[in-house]
């Protein structure tokens, strides 16, 4: 066991909240550490339907301050990091005797074109769904849509690239790090802290704690905090379905279902498309949450009420579940609940101060953080300013249009990628594509062949700069090729990153 320096500010929780409050933490001047007890973005951050969005169903509740932040991050996310998040068109299909009728909807298109400060984003329109291509793979229930703009991103290399840059800046970021125990001394934090992987043990001292544990808020206040009888969030598990292709357009699909619920399909991966979410209360462990029967015959049927060809349980490829941490309102439905989010501040008269963060959402992941730092201010002195909004993440250093002059940037420095490899590598890596590549001037100079268009380059890469340590960290979070590697190449994958692991450490 080995003893540190004091920190100004300990983070617990390796998600985007968690990440995104390190990164503005450091930027500001604090010293910083972080401790993921797995890797990150490995629970809830990386299950959500991958969407930069204001939540238009969220106007229904009356959620306006929510709505309005976040339409106004999309375009301020966008210009940080344009090779993760990206435009995207969604097409709202309407017809007679629908949930929502079309003035409600008009006008909360209205609202969402004209509250946020939309920019680069093309406004709402309606479309005549008899003659728009967008009407091709639906029913002929619908003869007028409506279109509107909003965001894509890959949602856990948000979280990462998050994670990187304030390492870049100076934190200690430690993945498959638990926190054991947190208690207070002498007007500070004493943590300590476990390697899951080695066990070896050590503690740290900080001025302050935030518990940015998602789901895991309340079990953390609870067992490492030694607080009884906590309840500050409601749980709900949100699933979705990966299916084969169902369209070739490249806008997306919001659906009302009778419910009153709505689903997305989302082009998904170039050959596949998104479906989801549920939502439903969820009371058990969030690391065992998995997608029910009952989920996967609701998308699959809900889904089917719109498309012409239908969706069965035979043409899913893959699906993930995450369980939100959502700010215990009250709420009577779990659709209803508030994605707004809650940061409370405790600790008075001499005590170390304990920074909880309840709820949120990805779009508002930044707005979060900045102002978590203001109640990081208020309770050990307030450094440096504001500083994310102008900011970019690794890698986003291009003009947010620009991804395709980045593509062929790069395959004109390294010719012998196929155009498919190039524009994986650049939504993934941006800028930093040619650093991971290096000097490579053949095919052969990338080394093993892992399967897809996967190379020991890029393993190494994510290794060596993305905490990555096992073969789903690279095939699930990082990249998405689990979709295309077969058991026994992931199997390949698993054995030499063990390997390559171990002779690093």
């Amino acid at each position: 066991m080995s003893e540190q320096a004091i920190f100004d500010v300990f983070v617990i929780g390796g998600g985007i909240n968690g990440c995104g409050i390190a990164r503005d933490a450091v930027g500001r001047g604090y010293s910083v550490a972080l401790a993921e007890m797995d890797d990150f973005a490995s629970g809830t951050s990386s299950g959500s339907t991958k969407l930069i969005h204001g939540g238009l169903r969220y106007l229904e509740h009356y959620e306006f301050r929510l709505v309005r932040e976040a339409l106004m991050e999309r375009e301020v996310l966008w210009a940080m990091a344009p090779h993760v998040i990206w435009p995207m068109r969604f097409v709202l299909p309407y017809h007679k005797g629908g949930p929502r009728p079309a003035w409600l909807i008009r006008l909360g298109l209205f609202l969402y074109d004209h509250i946020g400060g939309r920019k680069l984003l093309p406004a709402t329109s309606t479309l005549d769904m008899t003659r728009d291509p967008a009407g091709a793979p639906l029913k002929r229930l619908f003869t007028k849509a409506f279109e509107y703009s909003d965001g894509w991103v890959d949602d856990a290399r948000l979280v990462v690239l998050n994670a990187r840059d304030a390492a870049d800046r100076g934190a200690r970021i430690m993945a498959h790090t638990r926190v054991v125990s947190a208690r207070r001394e002498n007007g500070h934090w004493t943590i300590e802290t476990e390697d899951t992987r080695t066990g070896v043990r050590e503690t740290v001292r900080a001025h302050l704690l935030v518990n940015a544990t998602g789901p895991w808020v309340d079990r953390v206040l609870a067992d490492t905090l030694g607080k009884n009888d906590v309840h500050n969030v409601r749980l709900v598990q949100g699933s979705h379905i990966v299916v084969k292709k169902k369209f070739d357009d490249p806008r997306a699909y919001f659906f009302q279902n009778p419910d009153g619920r709505i689903m997305f399909a989302i082009p998904y991966q170039n050959d596949f498309t998104l479906i989801g979410t549920t939502d439903r209360d969820f009371t058990g462990n969030p690391a065992d949450v998995r997608i029910s029967d009952a989920e996967v015959g609701y998308l699959c049927k809900s889904a089917s009420e719109y498309f012409s060809d239908p969706v069965t349980t035979d043409d899913i490829v893959w699906t993930y579940s995450a369980v939100r941490p959502l700010y215990d309102d009250g709420a009577s439905k779990a659709q209803e609940a508030t994605r707004d989010y809650v940061l409370r501040l405790e600790g008075q008269n001499g005590q170390a101060p304990l920074l909880n963060v309840f709820g949120g959402k990805l779009t508002t992941y930044r707005r979060l953080a900045e102002s978590a730092l203001e109640k990081v201010g208020e309770a050990i002195g307030a450094k440096g300013s504001k500083w994310t909004a102008a900011s970019r993440l690794p890698g986003g250093d291009f003009a947010a249009t620009a991804y395709d002059a980045e593509v062929d940037k790069l395959k004109a420095r390294y010719p012998f990628l196929t155009m498919s490899h190039a524009r994986r590598l650049v939504r993934l890596y941006g800028t930093l594509t040619s650093k991971l590549l290096g000097h490579a001037a053949s095919e052969a100079d990338l080394g093993k062949h892992f399967g897809a268009d996967l190379y020991e380059v890029e393993v190494d890469w994510l290794i060596g700069q993305e905490w990555a340590r096992r073969a789903e960290d690279v095939l699930w979070r990082r990249t998405k090729l689990g979709l295309k590697l077969t058991p026994a190449e992931a199997a390949e994958l698993e054995d030499y990153m063990r390997g390559a692991v171990n002779a690093a450490a």
